[in-house]
């Protein structure tokens, strides 16, 4: 089967100070593009902030880039955003293909690249969109782009936030049943999959008696919004997967949770039983997790497999709150 595949590695000369050097202008891959569609180019640097330790697109110099592979995100502001980002980092002429399910973004990326002023060129394939573009000498829109969707202090929300982040635009009503219902805490704990911060900021401001918390996320975005709305010496700031990430071998006293499940726009419960088996791995004995679930989840038979009691503390508006000792 045919794969868009992007171009070699180009050297460029370039003239600094008095003499010349080259410059290699590297290739990059965002996301997880489907391999069986596009083909990032050997050697690809990761720029996803949804992939702990990749670079961070904010941070590429403009021009470095010879050409980009994308899964290009689902939200449109965030998809603009990245899209932007690219087109900024990226040489004339190189080549970016983007790649994304047909209703999932897929259908529009044609047009948002011809916005910015590129020529795409697009194909259809197992339900998706790819297109292919090469970067314009002066593109159109890319600072309008990027503003929109970077990170702001929403007056509203009185938080700090970023379009793609989970719940970036309202607090969720799920975090929010659990923050009503925490109760005291001492000791270390954690914030597994913290988002913008509002379970962290709640246990912190709400229980002196709390030394540490770990604040952890997959998403850089999400950690780098919580570091702003959780101003407490007593956080630390972890990019990483809960699933992977270690704590200490001496156990938390506590987990605060709202889990997520979804994986790439499709519900995946494995998510939410891997941080409830998660949680109970990294507590000690005693410890409790305060976690908050959509009602239809079956997180019950999880939580009492991995936990010595559980009780369900509240039940409201389509979602569960419960508190598991190990």
């Amino acid at each position: 089967m045919r794969k868009a595949v992007a171009a070699e590695t180009r050297r460029d000369d370039v003239a600094e100070g008095s003499g010349r050097e080259t410059r290699v202008r590297r290739h990059a891959v965002y996301g997880l593009p489907p391999r069986e569609l596009v083909e990032p180019a050997a050697g690809a640097v990761q720029l996803s902030p949804l992939m702990p330790g990749a670079e961070a697109v904010e941070d590429l110099r403009d021009g470095s880039l010879a050409g980009v592979v994308m899964a290009a995100p689902p939200g449109t502001i965030e998809r603009r955003h990245v899209l932007a980002h690219l087109l900024r980092a990226s040489a004339a002429g190189a080549v970016l293909v983007a790649a994304a399910p047909n209703d999932k973004g897929g259908a529009r990326l044609a047009a948002e690249l011809a916005a910015f002023g590129c020529a795409p060129k697009s194909e259809s394939r197992r339900h998706h969109r790819i297109v292919t573009a090469r970067r314009p000498e002066h593109p159109a829109g890319l600072d309008a782009a990027i503003a929109a969707g970077a990170a702001r202090h929403d007056a509203g929300l009185g938080h700090w936030t970023q379009p793609g982040v989970f719940s970036w635009d309202k607090i969720d009503a799920g975090s929010l049943l659990l923050e009503r219902h925490l109760p005291p805490l001492a000791g270390r704990g954690a914030d597994l999959g913290c988002g913008i911060g509002i379970l962290a900021r709640a246990a912190l401001g709400r229980s002196p008696a709390v030394t540490a918390l770990h604040v952890v996320d997959i998403d850089r975005r999400a950690v780098d919004c919580a570091r702003r709305n959780v101003q407490d010496p007593r956080a630390r700031f972890d990019w990483a997967d809960v699933r992977a990430i270690a704590f200490g071998a001496e156990g938390l006293d506590f987990v605060v949770t709202n889990p997520p499940f979804h994986d790439g726009g499709a519900e995946d419960r494995a998510l939410g039983v891997a941080f409830i088996r998660r949680a109970s791995e990294i507590l000690k004995r005693g410890g409790r997790c305060l976690l908050v679930a959509n009602r239809h989840l079956p997180y019950e038979a999880p939580l009492g497999a991995a936990f010595a009691s559980v009780r369900l503390i509240a039940e409201e508006g389509g979602f569960k709150v419960y508190e598991a000792v190990r």
